[in-house]
């Protein structure tokens, strides 16, 4: 755990103190699950299950906020079971997914999502001709209900491939009303009107929350990041996290700690477990 500041070190403090009260989200890929080249792979860490047992003793509730599909993730990252062992303790996991489209709950146990956007289907028709003409007639497209996403990691020049289709799918994008959301190896085709920074809102207005951290790792948790900054403008103890790797360090000047990966992600819930008063 490294603090990007005195700052920083002043704000972990603080939430520490306040973590009774406190809500504590995490985006999964790069931040709960070590990033891997099929996506159907990315379970989540081993130990992840027990360290946010432990933490929800100390905290008023825990969220994954992710872009991946409720159901996906909560068979990827077992955390169904998860569940239950915060339940053990009367606390409640809450999961985002879709960047906060679909919403599942511990105590509900009912994903409850949006149809999927007008113009995705017809998106998905053009966009093997955009490939090709990219030259990234191999990449990996993941249908995901209610977005596509176009993975260029098992590519042989996966970032070039990126640049080369950036551009290409922007404009096919908006001229379906889809929103891009770039990430690492992966562009990601979606509906507008949500993302994760709105997720966090609405989970810190609806538990009433007087705490807020999040965690994450790449572009896509940027608003989650802006959302927990107007939080703490608000008056609201804050934490942002940014598990770093090599690849991804964009959300570094923007985090009050920096961890490496999934390891330093749960070693920091640890710490912050031992601390919380």
């Amino acid at each position: 755990m490294e603090f990007t500041s005195p700052e920083g070190e002043r704000k972990y403090a603080a939430f520490a103190a306040a973590a009774s009260d406190a809500v504590v989200a995490l985006d999964f890929d790069g931040t709960l699950s070590p990033i891997v080249d099929d996506p159907a792979k990315a379970h989540i860490h081993p130990d992840a299950g027990e360290v946010l047992a432990a933490l929800a003793e100390k905290v008023k509730a825990i969220a994954v906020v992710t872009g991946r599909p409720a159901r996906q993730v909560l068979d990827l990252g077992g955390l169904e079971e998860v569940g239950d062992a915060l339940a053990a303790h009367g606390k409640e996991l809450h999961v985002f997914g879709q960047y906060g489209n679909e919403r599942w709950s511990s105590s509900q146990r009912v994903i409850h999502g949006p149809r999927p956007p007008a113009g995705l289907a017809t998106f998905e028709l053009e966009l093997p001709s955009v490939l090709r003409r990219a030259g990234a007639g191999d990449a990996y497209v993941e249908d995901k209900g209610l977005a596509v996403a176009v993975h260029t990691r098992r590519l042989p020049d996966p970032d070039a491939a990126f640049e080369r289709l950036l551009p290409l799918l922007r404009p096919l994008a908006e001229q379906h009303d889809l929103v891009l959301e770039p990430g690492k190896q992966v562009i990601e085709v979606r509906s507008g009107g949500m993302d994760k920074g709105l997720a966090v809102d609405r989970l810190v207005d609806d538990l009433k929350a007087g705490a807020v951290m999040f965690a994450g790792d790449d572009l896509g948790d940027v608003e989650a990041f802006e959302s927990v900054t107007a939080w703490g403008k608000n008056g609201l103890p804050t934490l942002l996290v940014c598990s770093a790797s090599s690849e991804e360090s964009a959300l570094v000047p923007l985090s009050d700690v920096v961890v490496h990966g999934p390891d330093g992600v749960l070693d920091l819930m640890r710490q912050l477990t031992a601390d919380a008063r």
